[in-house]
């Protein structure tokens, strides 16, 4: 089978952003499809979607349990072999993303892939304000606090049928504990490209004030639980420590 690339962007709300989104997935060099879950959005985002669409872009409308049941509606409409997810308020940099990731899982021992992401004001894009650079994956990486950026994670689709979609009982965490369950428990091989995929506007859900921090850090913990895995003693704690170099780092991209 040829492999072919389905791109989810779960959306409510986001009539400011949407534009730059869908215009991202669709200058890719590599033609793929695009997967809209909008979750009944009152303020023009459905009709931006809807009328930017083109024959590869499939817009679902309809009530969701929040942002990752939408992204499992995406995944099940989805006809793509890999699939990938960028949030309506993100945006992909350059026209070779796509690209990048085919060449990146042309190794058919790779079951997924990741890469480098940039934090970028919400008014003016090109002021970088955070810089992920994501590292290579190691047998001691999770131990140590370490994951990849959520939107540059592209995962080949017949693993979310052999290991299951996002869970809906984990909060902001449900990235976390898919890429823990899929990289850590069930050791899916994942290829590492050093280069920015994504730029993500500041305030992701998870860091939006210091009580949803909290509860992400409780849903983290959580997410080795439910997958029979034991974190070391410091895994709580490094992983936030962990994001304190992202905003000197941004350095090296200015």
């Amino acid at each position: 089978m040829i492999d072919n690339v389905s791109i989810v962007t779960p959306v409510l709300n986001n009539a400011n952003t949407i534009r730059d989104c869908i215009e991202s997935v669709r200058k890719q060099s590599h033609e793929c499809q695009h997967v809209i879950v909008d979750g009944c959005s009152s303020d023009g985002t459905l009709q931006i979607a809807e009328r930017m669409a083109d024959r590869k872009t499939i817009v679902v409308s309809e009530p969701d349990q929040g942002i990752y049941d939408a992204i499992n509606k995406g995944i099940q409409a989805s006809t793509g072999t890999i699939i990938g997810v960028l949030n309506a308020d993100d945006f992909y940099p350059e026209e070779n993303v796509i690209e990048k990731v085919m060449e990146a899982l042309s190794n058919r021992e790779a079951g997924a892939c990741y890469g480098d992401l940039v934090y970028v004001d919400r008014e003016q894009c090109s002021r970088v304000t955070r810089l992920w650079k994501s590292g290579e994956l190691n047998t001691n990486s999770f131990y140590n606090g370490w994951m990849p950026p959520h939107p540059t994670f592209f995962i080949r689709a017949d693993l979310y049928r052999r290991y299951g979609n996002y869970r809906l009982d984990l909060g902001t965490s449900a990235d976390y504990e898919l890429m823990l369950r899929m990289l850590l428990k069930h050791k899916v091989c994942a290829a590492y490209i050093p280069e920015i995929l994504v730029h993500m506007r500041n305030r992701g859900v998870s860091n939006r004030d210091f009580l949803s921090r909290l509860r992400a850090n409780r849903h983290d913990r959580l997410a080795w639980t439910v997958n029979d895995l034991t974190p070391k003693p410091w895994t709580s704690i490094a992983k936030p420590l962990r994001k304190l170099p992202q905003w000197w780092r941004k350095a090296e991209r200015l």
